[in-house]
């Protein structure tokens, strides 16, 4: 059989996952800031849908520890090699741009870095320390790598006072020996759970991507287990194939499944559940921590 026989096309989006193209004077103002000070972002790495969005409203994911992860996960579009040393002056400069930018809600995220003994949990807490001390003002929200199921690299982290300790755990346990085989579902509920423990004034996070082949039944299990082990935001949002070389979408949800999906979670017991086809991890992050922080 040929290569071009065994290839199968893409699902055609449907208009519901359509976007425009960034045009606004903020999407541009961010991208030359990122340029300037020598930073990346996954709104760019990631290809994230909503970047024109979040972007022309001056909010943005800082993505720190460089731009090669040392991981293959085959939903993400960020380049895996073998990274750089880490920038110890990479943290300040994340600050600056967040402070030059008028930032009131700052998401912070990194590529994996097991190449690193600590997996880049210092350099994490250094950012929230410098962001801190420029902008004191300034929501901080990390969304950080599993640690390989770390709890003293999560201490770190947590010690460092985020708003917010994400962790995403992407998709259902059976799906992890083919979309993230260097991943473990364990790692992540448990640094989500630990995080709750060890510091419960700090909300935790995590999103879901739907359609890369998950079941009904799989999708309830996993919400009903973020459920008990106190998760306060889950985001569900569609997968969409970055690549050829990526897994391939099983099947597009609708706009419908995710309100019902969004229902679901609630009646469950998760405070905020942010559900839509275009949905990511970090959007609308600001006014998620809004609606579970502001007095009743």
């Amino acid at each position: 059989m040929t290569q071009n026989a065994e290839y199968e096309p893409p699902l055609r989006r449907p208009e519901w996952l359509k976007v425009p193209l960034p045009t606004s004077e903020g999407y541009f103002e961010l991208k030359r800031l990122a340029r300037e000070k020598n930073l990346h972002t996954v709104c760019e790495e990631a290809r994230c849908p909503n970047i024109s969005e979040c972007w022309g409203k001056r909010t943005a994911t800082f993505m720190i520890l460089g731009d090669v992860c040392t991981r293959a996960c085959r939903f993400c579009a960020v380049k895996t090699g073998l990274p750089n040393a880490y920038d110890l002056d990479e943290p300040r400069r994340v600050a600056e741009a967040v402070r030059n930018l008028g930032i009131k809600h700052a998401v912070i995220t990194s590529v994996d870095r097991d190449d690193l003994k600590d997996q880049g949990a210092f350099i994490f807490a250094e950012t929230i320390r410098q962001i801190r001390a420029l902008t004191p003002p300034t929501k901080v929200e990390v969304l950080t790598p599993d640690f390989r199921g770390s709890v003293d690299c999560l201490q770190t982290v947590l010690e460092a006072r985020p708003d917010v300790f994400a962790h995403n755990v992407e998709t259902v346990p059976s799906l992890y020996h083919s979309i993230r085989p260097g991943a473990r579902f364990a790692w992540s509920t448990h640094l989500l759970e630990e995080s709750k423990r060890r510091a419960p004034q700090i909300l935790t996070k995590t999103s879901l991507m739907l359609g890369l082949g998950e079941t009904q039944e799989e999708l309830l299990d996993v919400m009903k287990n973020l459920s008990a082990i106190r998760v306060d935001i889950l985001t569900l949002g569609q997968y969409l194939q970055p690549t050829r070389q990526h897994a391939r979408v099983a099947r597009f949800c609708t706009p419908q499944e995710f309100r019902e999906l969004k229902q679901v979670g609630e009646s469950l017991g998760l405070p905020h559940v942010e559900s839509g086809p275009l949905v990511r991890s970090s959007y609308h992050a600001e006014t998620q921590v809004a609606t579970l922080t502001s007095p009743a």
